[in-house]
């Protein structure tokens, strides 16, 4: 009895060239991916086109996506990028089921974007192409490769031969079984290929660095000037407080790179140019030669929002960036210093804040060792009371001594202030919001900040009563947050607390709600809990 072969619907028909696209697109970023890695971090196509697209993002979107992913925005953003890829991949998969030449032609085509986005980086040259240029050969052969195979599985379905494909020799030589076997095969096989290089390639990138191994070894000198031990209860006693020192691995990061840079320290140099009477180039071995000091500052950033956590507090060590400058002599008229980083990201400082007496420093160091790689190593810059996008470059290799009127940075092009002073804030740690307590007595405890100001008074407010004062923490320096916390027993049910900070200029820190666009949040937090 003859077997009848029924043939497979449009949309089952279509699914194997949609899936060999994106195959192949999968591919194509995990051979880039890898090459990099083994080449140079600054070459891999995805993150090249993915920092060449937070350059581009306006201020609100880049806002938003700190808000809602805080500091996963970096990997939502590269998984978001792997989909619309492969998503735009399956569509040339569509197309090369009837027009394999010319879904080539078109992949190699796109290809020529992620390249330009390689050279639109700082410091890429012609070189860096291999990644992206080795990634599209196996993506487009692989492309070929499982349209073939989907081709012979298709035909062998019932569906009908096309003949552009089948007539170059594919025609069908075994079972529709025998036939679908061995695309499956071939997808996975290519599948698990792509996988192991994209993992592979972003751990290599993590790990296997002369940068990494450099900074494992690096033994720094100790400070000539050393900071204060902190007093004794310079941590809130209320349960379940962060402690009063940000560990480095809990350290929030916020920055544009999408690859950390790896700089080697000895082929590291500052350059501080611009409206000087010296222009000079320092080395790394030649700062950690000079008299460094240790300081105790909290850091925050601009896109904290108002009890948000992108704030920390650590011991830097470096040199005080107002010697630095004193060595060039400012000239007459020059009222700001545009510092850039290795991966292109600038940073406008007042030059007045710079050379007022407060601890701001060419840091090498963060709480007791060299600066880890995401937070600048070898070098970056850490200046009290300024959001950091305006004076905490990390990976910092140069100083150009300007003006306000003659120079812009990174984000006063994208609508932020120019100048970026930290406000006057404070948080409720615990109790967490919807967090549900036990009944009877509690401590609530928060932090707040004033840098180069200080904390005078915090103040609670629960369930639109009274204000109570609470008990502040020890006081380490006017350049960190500072502690709090309040006795508090209250009966079961429904409960709010809400906080605001006086600083010792006598200034109450405001209730008016405003966005962190464009110099920062304010208002005052406020925490929803229950007593159970």
């Amino acid at each position: 009895m003859a077997m009848t072969r029924h043939a497979e619907p449009g949309s089952a028909r279509g699914w194997p060239f949609a899936a060999s696209g994106a195959l192949a697109a999968a591919l194509l970023l995990g051979i880039a991916e890898i090459a990099s890695a083994l080449f140079s971090p600054v070459s891999s196509p995805l993150v090249a086109v993915g920092a060449a697209f937070i350059d581009i993002t306006p201020a609100w979107l880049k806002d938003f996506a700190i808000d809602v992913f805080g500091t996963a925005d970096k990997l939502v953003l590269m998984v978001s990028m792997g989909v619309v890829a492969l998503a735009l991949a399956a569509v040339l998969g569509l197309i090369a089921r009837r027009r394999l030449a010319l879904a080539s032609v078109l992949c190699a085509a796109i290809a020529v974007l992620p390249g330009a986005a390689v050279l639109s980086r700082p410091a890429t040259g012609l070189l860096d192409l291999l990644p992206t240029v080795l990634g599209g050969v196996c993506g487009i052969a692989a492309l070929n490769w499982l349209v073939r195979l989907a081709h012979r599985r298709t035909v062998l379905a019932g569906a009908g031969p096309s003949p552009r494909i089948v007539e170059g020799g594919a025609a069908p030589d075994a079972g529709p079984e025998a036939a679908r076997r061995t695309f499956l095969i071939g997808a996975g096989l290519t599948a698990v290929v792509a996988v192991a290089a994209l993992v592979g390639g972003r751990a290599l990138s993590a790990v296997s660095t002369a940068a990494v191994a450099t900074r494992d070894a690096l033994r720094l000198p100790g400070a000539r000037r050393t900071a204060a031990q902190l007093p004794q209860g310079v941590g809130s006693p209320a349960p379940g407080m962060p402690p009063f020192v940000t560990p480095n691995g809990d350290f929030y990061r916020i920055d544009t790179a999408l690859a950390v840079p790896r700089i080697d320290p000895s082929t590291w140099e500052l350059r501080v140019h611009g409206l000087v009477e010296e222009e000079f180039t320092l080395s790394f071995t030649e700062l950690l030669e000079l008299d460094l000091q240790e300081s105790w500052v909290t850091l925050t950033c601009v896109s904290n929002p108002v009890g948000g956590d992108l704030a920390g507090n650590a011991k830097w060590l470096g040199y005080p960036l107002q010697d630095l400058l004193a060595r060039a002599r400012p000239q007459e008229g020059a009222d700001m210093v545009l510092s850039t980083s290795a991966d292109g990201f600038s940073a406008s400082t007042p030059l007045e804040v710079l050379t007022d007496g407060r601890d701001a420093l060419l840091a090498v160091g963060m709480n007791g060792e060299p600066l880890p790689l995401e937070h600048g190593f070898p070098v970056r810059m850490v200046v009290p009371g300024l959001y950091g996008y305006v004076s905490a470059t990390k990976w910092v290799v140069d100083l150009e001594v300007t003006r306000f009127e003659d120079k812009t940075a990174y984000w006063t092009d994208r609508g932020w202030s120019e100048r970026g002073p930290i406000k006057l804030a404070s948080r409720i740690d615990v109790p967490r919001g919807f967090e549900a307590v036990p009944a009877g007595g509690m401590v609530l405890g928060g932090t707040a900040w004033s840098q180069t100001i200080g904390i005078d008074r915090v103040q609670v407010q629960v369930d639109d009563g009274a204000w109570q004062d609470a008990t502040l923490a020890a006081e380490a320096t006017v350049d960190t947050w500072r502690q709090w916390s309040l006795d508090w027993e209250g009966e079961p049910g429904n409960h709010k607390a809400r906080v605001r900070a006086v600083n010792r200029d006598g200034e109450v820190q405001t209730s008016d709600r405003a966005d962190t666009v464009p110099d920062g949040a304010s208002g005052w937090h406020e925490v929803q809990f229950s007593v159970e």
